[in-house]
């Protein structure tokens, strides 16, 4: 894995645009689907023009073939599990405290990524990165985090979640070699079969009555926020690791609050400013690659 040059902290940047995008747009979309419905629907918007690049570019989706394992296993950990554990964590627990809880992939990431991958062990900056990354998030929303007796089992469901992201990451960095748009299209696919039943099963879509504008938010958050932006966190991932990756989750509710602002007329305060600078401090103290620590 390089060292991230600036090329590939804006490709971070805009990821974590697109993903800040999301917030409302899934608090749209539950107006009138189920979590594991709203799952499955945004993989199927997701899936429809990663196939259509793939015939267009002529690129074998290996989704089936005698590989199609791994690219289950994906699907299942990186889309699947993921997607569903962290749709019934964060329906039970405030915004704020889903985003400090979702930052900590980041922290698991670097633990996953020392102990299963050669060229991802902790180092002293990458350490303080990660560190001083989490701070800003803290940093961020100390004073509006309650974890109680009644939502806790939630809020561990939500880490559960964050962390498949990160195991998926792992077997997905087995794939690098592969095509981004087959391996992106390929675990989609995969994501689909494992979601279908237990959305037909459990939750019964036939008898929703969705609106207008909860399936354009969804339409959205398929092609944009799972489609385009997978394809963008796999480039990412193979050329500069799975803990550089992780930490578009400290730029995640940043972004979130400045659409808040244009969007929904939240206010921007000093804190959340101050709490930018720091996670992007964290980020490039992380990107200097150090040694690693001495065991």
């Amino acid at each position: 894995m390089r060292e991230a040059n600036t090329f590939d902290l804006s490709l971070l940047i805009f990821l974590a645009i697109i993903w800040g995008s999301s917030f409302f747009n899934i608090k749209i979309a539950t107006y009138s689907y189920d979590p594991i419905t709203l799952a499955l629907v945004r993989v199927i918007f997701a899936s429809i023009p990663l196939l259509l690049i793939c015939k267009l570019r002529k690129i074998k989706i290996e989704a089936f073939t005698e590989n199609w394992k791994l690219y289950a296993l994906i699907g299942l950990f990186n889309i699947a599990i993921p997607f569903v554990l962290i749709a019934i964590g964060t329906a039970k627990i405030n915004s704020y405290l889903a985003a400090i809880l979702m930052s900590t992939t980041p922290l698991s990431g670097s633990i996953l990524a020392h102990f299963f991958t050669k060229d991802e062990k902790l180092s002293l900056y990458k350490s303080t990165g990660v560190l001083i990354g989490f701070g800003g998030i803290i940093l961020l929303f100390f004073d509006r985090v309650i974890i109680n007796s009644e939502n806790y089992i939630y809020a561990l469901i939500t880490i559960l979640g964050s962390t498949f992201y990160c195991i998926g990451g792992l077997l997905t960095l087995k794939l690098k070699s592969k095509k981004n748009e087959n391996v992106t299209t390929s675990t989609t696919l995969w994501s689909i079969l494992f979601l279908l039943p237990f959305s037909l099963i459990l939750e019964s879509p036939w008898n929703s009555e969705p609106t207008i504008a909860s399936t354009l938010s969804l339409l959205y958050l398929g092609v944009i926020a799972t489609g385009f932006a997978w394809l963008i966190r796999f480039r990412i991932l193979t050329v500069n690791g799975l803990v550089f990756q992780t930490q578009v989750a400290y730029l995640i509710p940043i972004f979130g609050i400045i659409f808040g602002y244009f969007l929904m007329n939240e206010i921007i305060t000093w804190r959340v400013l101050v709490s930018l600078v720091i996670i992007l401090i964290g980020i490039y103290i992380f990107k200097k690659n150090n040694k690693p620590l001495e065991s």
